[in-house]
């Protein structure tokens, strides 16, 4: 019981600026501004897209990195790491710089009808950048977690290594890649540094409420603001509060 009391000071630190959200939102003139429905649509859209090709191309990686002995682990354990601490405005130059129309990747695409910049490409293209290695890092947590005599049992009984992997070790690690696939939805639903170099056009949620918030004051924004929080929140607390209750059954 101390330690909840201990605990209070970081509890109210943390709410208060969403009770404070609550408390100035303008209700009786809860309304979008003009272009916020295209951006919430835009950021949904360009999201539901990017996902699963986080997961289709991060799951593979991830499983590597968690069996894999080989020596070039390391290396790729940095590729991955380097995008992440980079911060995203940085990171949006250096995709405009490989993959915009004067870059090398970026011309070579255009040759071919495949231009990315200030398009919906460019725009999945920053969400990738800026979800995949979230993704890999706490999938490969999550496959680490399964015990390996597990898949050992399945190898015994004479299952594959896809059988293995799809009806032991998934399952096995279904909760941990419930929260990578969470913490990448939230990121990409949400990112703005990546985007607003690399892609600022179409605009989704993020970028439209720092035009927003430039051209009209804070005032302006409190309805999109609801609205971002209503697209990133959900999925990961649904998720958490799933996992919670598997805990306690």
């Amino acid at each position: 019981m101390r330690s909840f009391w201990l605990g209070i000071p970081a509890v109210a630190l943390l709410i208060i600026p969403f009770v404070t959200l609550a408390l100035i939102t303008p209700w009786g003139d809860f309304h979008l501004a003009y272009g916020d429905g295209q951006a919430i649509g835009v950021s949904l859209l360009m999201s539901a897209v990017a996902l699963p090709l986080i997961v289709l191309a991060g799951i593979p990686l991830a499983f590597w990195l968690a069996r894999s002995r080989s020596r070039w682990r390391r290396p790729v354990e940095i590729a991955v790491l380097v995008p992440l601490l980079t911060p995203p405005l940085a990171l949006g130059i250096l995709l405009i710089s490989a993959y915009g129309p004067y870059g090398s990747i970026g011309e070579a695409l255009a040759k071919v009808g495949l231009a990315l910049n200030n398009n919906s490409g460019a725009f999945v293209l920053a969400q990738i950048y800026a979800g995949l290695p979230w993704f890999v890092l706490t999938a490969r947590s999550a496959f680490e977690a399964v015990p390996r005599d597990i898949e050992e049992v399945g190898e015994t009984l004479g299952a594959s290594a896809w059988q293995v992997f799809w009806r032991l070790t998934l399952p096995q690690a279904s909760r941990g890649l419930a929260a990578a696939l969470a913490l990448a939805w939230v990121r990409i639903v949400g990112e703005f540094g990546i985007v607003l170099v690399f892609s600022y056009f179409p605009q989704g949620i993020p970028v439209k409420l720092f035009i927003n918030l430039q051209n009209d004051g804070v005032e302006s924004v409190y309805t999109l603001l609801w609205a971002l929080l209503a697209a990133t929140l959900p999925l990961p607390l649904w998720l958490a509060v799933r996992a919670r209750t598997k805990d306690q059954a």
